[in-house]
């Protein structure tokens, strides 16, 4: 296959795949995280990014080709389809990053035509995307097709057996049984029965259970069936006197349940005569396996919600009962790291160390789903305290547990305590309470915790919050304002900074640090809307000073940070040398590279950045950098003698450095001077509010 002639004297010269590679890898790599976020990708993420470079490299190739070469482009859509990118915008993003990219390739500008070759190759590759897909939805509708029907097929495997099980204990027990309607009328009796009243089947079935009942037990057993069916007794056991066929009264026990359909309406009653021993455990049985997990044979949470309510109602009232709520700490490490059977093994361990932790209290053990545990202790004078209890459960789970013979696994636990709750909490609302105790155990890095009622209203609070703020971006509560960086000599604005703010309807303005801590809760991109929105609008406004954008630690480390920030730059017309990004110090310091290769390519574009929350001159050692931020909690202490040495060693250093200070928070003149005095160039906060014209305040 020949090349298409490019432009230029030579004829001949083909584009340069290999010079094209490079760019290529940068392709790829946005690529890969655009898709990323339509899509589950059962890969890593170095793992799609080698795939889509080689993909990007095909189709670079059936551009450069003569005639293109759109089956190469047909089979790179399929390769899509099978690395499973088949989210619901996974082929518009595809298109879009290969349509810029394909046409502002340098080493394509020479190709004839090449924005057709680019559309014929983009079509080929969405057409053997959608047939792949396509086939693929068949076959995976074909699989669910089968599943189905397996599906119903046990289900009538299983129905069948039931009946037959219900029929072999019907037809077999030793004790009579008897299936009437709710007002005594027989419709079957077993053989048993039969040979107990010395009649036959057909005989019983002609009569109601009441007629075969002694005259003078006749009104009781009424009423007690009335009871049974009435939902008022949960089953009926009585000793009653029985006629048999001669006459003769004979002595029985009764025991009858009550028949419901699907809605829980009464229907038929079942009465087994003298020996119920064979249904008995047939139904302890089935009711076992439905409330009790598979695995650890602990009670499920089914079982657990349902006996909360009466745990809860029969326990002292002046001790009350303690809900732990248990998270396994990397248990995915485990089953990722040792296989899921050695994982269930765990899990089964863990089952019996908390009841091994337990044992002799009142308490109810249960496995709540996935590696979450639940006990609920009912409270006596001799139950140790909480503190106590989280000691035993550590201990036990410290434990190594040999699950494979040589390899000894010991797990952890994050623990969220209730403690004596009230009596009348629901149980939703308690397990909802010890929920939210054990994230907070979770998100502080702590073992375990109790609940806190204000902690608790708060969680809630923040959570429903973080619920609506999608929805709330979306119909434009959310807005990008402006503050002052002043001088500290003089207080003339030298910079502004843009911020984040939420005109909540009913919870008033909610200022940056909320808003950028509720977005990384719910994953919102509110970095990049930040940092887009804040320099459009300042280059519209025309302001002669800088612009500092602060950057979350996710998007400091982003791999397209740096081509953000040229797409905004080219698109406003702004300097470089205009816009400040500030880079988090943790993220700096902790990352393991990204962070630290966006600040320096920034740098050497023309791009300023400033390193916040500083606290360790080692970030200037490392970073080249315009200006540093103080850290916010050294503000805070800044009286302390301690604290105070050392802010004014850091300014020193600083400066030595070349790099300006800045501190934020001034609410005060004298916090101001305080920082003048100690060498500090720029200050902000709520003590300067007038920003340049054409800039909205925050």
């Amino acid at each position: 296959m020949t090349a298409p002639h490019p432009r230029g004297d030579d004829p001949r010269k083909k584009p340069s795949a290999e010079r094209a590679a490079r760019r290529l890898g940068t392709v790829a790599r946005k690529w890969g995280y655009l898709i990323s976020t339509t899509a589950y990708l059962p890969h890593t993420p170095e793992e799609i990014e080698r795939e889509l470079a080689v993909l990007a490299g095909r189709l670079f190739e059936a551009v450069a080709s003569d005639p293109p070469e759109l089956e190469e482009a047909a089979a790179a859509g399929a390769r899509l389809v099978e690395l499973r990118c088949v989210g619901a915008d996974s082929l518009r993003r595809t298109l879009e990053v290969l349509g810029k990219a394909l046409l502002r390739e340098p080493e394509l500008r020479r190709v004839d035509g090449l924005a057709e070759r680019v559309v014929l190759v983009l079509g080929a590759l969405s057409s053997g995307y959608g047939e792949t897909l396509r086939e693929d939805i068949q076959k995976r509708q074909e699989g669910l097709s089968r599943a189905l029907l397996k599906v119903e097929q046990e289900t009538r495997q299983k129905q069948a057996i039931t009946r037959a099980q219900f029929e072999e204990v019907f037809s077999g027990s030793a004790s009579g049984v008897a299936l009437t309607e709710l007002d005594g009328r027989v419709l079957r009796a077993n053989a048993a029965l039969a040979k107990t009243l010395n009649r036959t089947p057909a005989e019983i079935a002609s009569v109601t259970l009441f007629d075969l009942v002694h005259p003078e037990d006749v009104e009781q057993l009424r009423e007690a069936y009335a009871e049974l069916v009435a939902g008022r007794l949960h089953r009926l056991r009585a000793g009653r006197r029985l006629i048999g066929k001669d006459g003769e009264p004979m002595w029985a026990t009764f025991a009858a349940s009550v028949i419901r359909d699907a809605v829980g309406a009464p229907r038929q009653l079942i009465t087994i005569v003298d020996d119920d021993t064979e249904v008995s455990l047939l139904q302890r049985r089935l009711s076992h396996q439905a409330l009790h997990d598979v695995l650890t044979a602990l009670p499920n949470r089914q079982f657990f919600s349902t006996r909360l309510e009466n745990l809860l109602r029969d326990a002292d009232a002046s001790l009350g009962v303690t809900l732990f709520h248990l998270d396994l700490d990397g248990f995915s490490q485990i089953t990722g790291g040792l296989g899921q059977d050695l994982g269930d093994r765990v899990l089964r361990a863990v089952a019996a160390k908390l009841k091994a932790a337990f044992e002799g209290e009142k308490a109810l053990v249960a496995r709540l789903g996935g590696d979450e545990f639940g006990v609920l202790v009912q409270n006596t004078a001799d139950t140790p305290g909480v503190l106590a209890l989280v000691r035993r459960i550590t201990h036990e789970l410290a434990e190594p547990e040999y699950v494979d013979g040589h390899r000894g696994v010991a797990v952890s636990a994050s623990i969220g305590v209730v403690h004596r709750p009230p009596r009348d909490i629901t149980p939703a609302e308690l397990l909802r309470a010890s929920d939210l105790t054990l994230r907070r155990v979770q998100r502080a890095g702590a073992q375990w915790g109790l609940f806190d009622r204000e902690l608790d209203r708060r969680d809630r609070h923040d959570f429903g919050l973080a619920a609506a703020m999608a929805g709330a971006w979306e119909n434009g509560e959310l807005e990008v304002g402006f503050r002052p960086l002043v001088a500290a000599v003089d207080g003339s604005v030298v910079g502004v900074e843009a911020r984040l703010r939420w005109n909540h309807p009913t919870e008033g303005v909610l200022p940056h640090e909320t808003c950028v801590r509720l977005a990384g809760e719910t994953g919102l991109p509110s970095g990049t809307w930040l940092l887009r929105t804040a320099v459009e609008r300042f280059a519209a406004a025309e302001v002669a000073v800088p612009l500092t954008v602060e950057l979350t630690a996710h998007q400091a480390a982003d791999a397209e940070l740096v081509g953000e920030i040229r797409g905004v730059l080219e698109s406003t017309g702004l300097a470089p040398g205009r816009l400040r990004p500030g880079f988090p110090s943790a993220t700096l310091l902790a990352d393991s590279g990204d962070a630290a290769d966006n600040l320096k390519v920034l740098a050497e574009i023309g791009v300023d950045a400033e390193i916040h929350g500083f606290g360790d001159v080692t970030s200037l050692v490392e970073f080249p950098a315009r200006a540093v931020r103080v850290a916010a909690n050294l503000v805070a202490r800044r009286e302390h003698p301690l604290v105070d040495r050392s802010l004014t060693a850091l300014v020193e250093a600083a400066h030595l450095a070349g790099a300006e200070v800045a501190v934020t928070g001034i609410d005060s003149a004298e916090q101001a001077q305080w920082w003048r005095e100690r060498g500090a160039d720029r200050l902000s906060g709520t003590l300067f509010t007038e920003v340049p014209d054409g800039l909205p305040a925050c």
